[in-house]
């Protein structure tokens, strides 16, 4: 039987049960869900992830919304090692590629994703079996208007590329913070973009990333760590 759990009506509600997951093993949580527990995450990657959101009520799915659209609040996860740093980049959204004229920062669905955020940190260290790994501290964040504009910046700059046909030459090194990646696991999956002569092409889909040095600022923003 599926494990469900009413949506919460309030952002105090959503923060008080992400605060009982605290310490809580990925095993006893998947127990509670009626979940399956995979060894590792090579091939469910999304797993931990899916597995909160049931705990927690998310309603979005896998729609482009905000995971708790009434409360304007996006739920992420956040591997760290036994330092709490970041261990890989966290995926915002898919890139739109086609049909980019009308596109701005405030209305993008990246500002709209990072508007609210509810952190929540996991054990990511892969010596640890996935069983044994716990859920860490979760936080509300908001960007500060300085880390909004360092976004908007790197956005525009994808952005424009990205409307000039210039969407393959786009590496992971550029933007300071944000970065445009493949999205697909592998190269079978193709989508429709503009190509550097106006012409169609089919590419990879590609997704923005917030880079390890935006989540590790937050996590010292938030927890003072040194």
């Amino acid at each position: 039987m599926r494990y469900t759990v009413p949506t919460p009506t309030s952002v105090d509600e959503l923060l008080q049960r992400a605060n009982r997951l605290t310490g809580q093993s990925f095993a006893q949580l998947a127990k509670i869900a009626n979940l399956h527990m995979p060894n590792d995450l090579k091939k469910d990657k999304g797993w931990v992830g899916m597995m909160l959101e049931q705990h927690l009520g998310a309603s979005a799915g896998s729609k482009p919304l905000q995971d708790f659209p009434d409360l304007g609040v996006e739920l992420k996860t956040l591997p760290v090692d036994e330092q709490g740093q970041p261990l890989e980049t966290t995926f915002v959204c898919v890139a739109p590629l086609l049909n980019t004229s009308g596109l701005n920062w405030l209305n993008s669905n990246v500002r709209n994703k990072l508007s609210c955020v509810l952190w929540i940190p996991i054990d990511g260290r892969r010596a640890v079996p996935l069983a044994k790994r716990v859920v860490g501290q979760p936080f509300l964040w908001r960007p500060t208007n300085e880390q909004e504009q360092a976004l908007q910046s790197d956005w525009e700059e994808h952005m424009d590329r990205i409307a000039l046909g210039e969407v393959e030459s786009i590496t992971a090194r550029q933007g300071e913070f944000l970065q445009i990646r493949p999205k697909a696991a592998d190269g079978s999956a193709l989508t429709e973009a503009v190509g550097p002569n106006g012409q169609m092409i089919q590419v990879r889909p590609r997704g923005f990333y917030l880079k390890k040095t935006f989540t590790r600022a937050i996590l010292e923003q938030v927890f003072n760590a040194v």
